[in-house]
């Protein structure tokens, strides 16, 4: 069983900086699901595609719409990914979620394990 576990969110100003973790666990084939994506969904909205990132961190793609302010990232041990956000916007509010699969994809059907997901709100 894998699982994936978010944190990092809260409320935040307009321009200030997070960073959300993705820890992923469990038991899976060997070398599959090398694949760590983040997806956010805002309320009222079909869930976004953000960033993935591939074994070593080598192989990674952002969204065109954030590729700018958000950045991937994954530690050595391959157990945690990071999302970074900078210049945080009030349209940046939704549930941020990381998700595993075999193969690098924007989409979401392609996920079949899927973090909690944390809340980021931005406000003034």
């Amino acid at each position: 069983q894998v699982q994936l576990v978010e944190s990092g969110g809260g409320s935040v100003l307009p321009g200030d900086s997070v960073r959300l973790a993705c820890v992923f666990s469990g038991r899976g084939r060997t070398n599959s699901h090398q694949y760590i994506a983040w997806f956010r969904q805002a309320p009222g909205t079909e869930r976004e595609w953000l960033a993935y990132i591939g074994w070593g961190g080598i192989v990674s793609e952002t969204a065109d719409s954030v590729k700018d302010r958000f950045g991937i990232s994954r530690d050595e041990g391959l157990s945690t990914v990071m999302l970074h956000m900078h210049s945080l916007k009030s349209d940046d509010t939704a549930v941020y979620y990381c998700a595993a699969s075999e193969t690098p994809s924007r989409e979401e059907r392609a996920y079949n394990y899927w973090g909690q997901g944390t809340q980021v709100t931005v406000s003034s």
